[in-house]
């Protein structure tokens, strides 16, 4: 253990854009993880057994974003630190896929880095391939333990990519995916253990790789903040609702919500689709899709332009006008704001993604108990397990999304019992306090067999 009162975690997230007050779906590499990985540092930083809690993340000062991320550190309420360091292009904003050739000047930067601090953490933590391929450089230099959580995985994302009808030849030009499986491989065979969310990640998303049976694998769900996300009071009329008017020709009909950024992955095309061609849906209900953030259209990435797009066709080709709300900006407030505004007038939540690794949305709408309807590829199994708060379907059956759809909204009955069970269940098994309780659990254990090692 290194020498200081207290644990030193060094957390590595590189992608995205990363800030105290994260910018949300603002692009595609700016999503759940980033919110995760936020909500981790702070959960461990209030623990009293951390010392010292570091995130390094990519530095740059790109005219176009936030001045924040050009700023080498950021201190944040809990104590925790964003530490930022140069790779690549100093003035401009990179996709995660195209971040690959900078990897090893980041290795650099993170030993320069902790080198010129007072103390040496007691682990690594890395978070997706490009951290992981960081971290296991900087373990295997440094001799510090390195845990590692994958978000999601290049091989289980490439088969259901192909599985939608892509060319593999062409998602691997786009995703770099055989850089990335690599660095998957190398980091299950080199980390002190795996952290992940569900049994069926383990099993059959992790059960891809060959080196699967060589790693330490342990099941810790992230949490889900409870001060923010709760269920809604009596109040019917808000800002919110108010800027769904513009939108919905009846603004108070059960709403069907998805909230996530504009990713193909993310399968929103078929959710429009289900609703597009189900009468009863059309007419009783309404779909209300949070897609991240947007100013023009044409200023979008590519891949979201047409994600985006194609949903705009599908409006137009069954017009469903004033029955589609596609609000283009909102404030972080406005999340839990959206699930209480859905949970008020018996709307549901819909996750339809191809692979959800977790589902943290999911738990979301649980605490403010709004019943769901997900993908049953990934996370949201156990989620629906402790929670038992609504439907797994197959994402690429739009029939069976329609039936579940049906089955949660004008079932009123089911609808209330899942309301109540997705509000007990959260509390019961999912808390971010509970999270870092884990966590630190399994670092000690990390730390007593290094310690054991040394000895001999």
């Amino acid at each position: 253990m290194a020498d200081h009162q207290g644990l030193y975690v060094l957390m590595l997230s590189i992608h995205g854009r990363i800030c105290g007050t994260p910018e949300l779906g603002i692009d595609a590499d700016t999503g759940g993880q980033i919110g995760y990985v936020l909500d981790e540092i702070q959960a461990l930083a209030r623990d009293p057994r951390v010392s010292r809690i570091d995130l390094l993340t990519r530095r740059f000062d790109d005219p176009d974003t936030n001045p924040i991320y050009g700023t080498p550190r950021e201190l944040l309420e809990s104590g925790a630190r964003i530490i930022r360091l140069p790779a690549g292009p100093a003035h401009k904003y990179l996709q995660k896929e195209r971040l690959w050739d900078y990897l090893d000047t980041f290795v650099d930067g993170a030993l320069q880095f902790i080198r010129s601090e007072d103390c040496i953490p007691d682990v690594i933590h890395s978070h997706y391939a490009d951290a992981g391929y960081v971290g296991v450089r900087l373990s295997r230099l440094l001799g510090i333990p390195l845990m590692h959580t994958g978000h999601s995985l290049g091989r289980d994302k490439r088969e259901r990519l192909i599985a939608a009808g892509r060319k593999a030849e062409s998602i691997d030009r786009q995703f770099h995916f055989p850089r990335r499986i690599a660095a998957e491989e190398s980091v299950l065979s080199e980390a002190s253990v795996i952290l992940a969310s569900t049994r069926q990640e383990v099993d059959e998303q992790y059960g891809l790789y060959e080196n699967a049976a060589r790693a330490h694998f342990k099941i810790l769900p992230p949490g889900v903040d409870l001060r923010r996300f709760s269920r809604p009071g009596r109040q019917r009329s808000s800002p919110l609702l108010s800027g769904l008017h513009r939108f919905l020709e009846a603004p108070r009909r059960p709403p069907i919500l998805a909230i996530a950024r504009p990713d193909e992955r993310k399968n929103f095309q078929r959710l429009v689709e289900a609703y597009a061609t189900d009468p009863v849906l059309r007419e009783q209900a309404n779909l209300v899709l949070v897609m991240g953030q947007r100013d023009r259209l044409g200023q979008l990435p590519h891949g979201a332009k047409r994600v985006i797009q194609s949903i705009l066709h599908t409006v137009d080709d069954y017009d469903l006008y004033g029955r589609v709300a596609l609000p283009k900006h909102h404030e972080p407030e406005d999340i839990p704001e959206y699930y209480r505004y859905a949970a008020i007038y018996k709307g549901v939540f819909v996750n339809p993604a191809l692979t959800e690794p977790f589902g943290l949305t999911l738990l979301e709408a649980a605490a403010s108990g709004l019943p769901v309807v997900a993908t049953r590829h990934g996370g949201p199994q156990d989620i629906i397990r402790y929670c038992r708060n609504g439907i797994l379907v197959d994402p690429l059956d739009i029939g069976e999304m329609q039936d579940a759809l049906r089955q949660m909204l004008f079932d009123r009955q089911r609808w209330q019992r899942a309301s109540r069970a997705g509000l007990l269940g959260v509390r019961r098994v999912y808390s971010w306090e509970a999270h870092a309780r884990r966590y630190l659990a399994e670092v000690e254990r990390i730390l007593r067999r290094q310690r054991k090692q040394l000895r001999r």
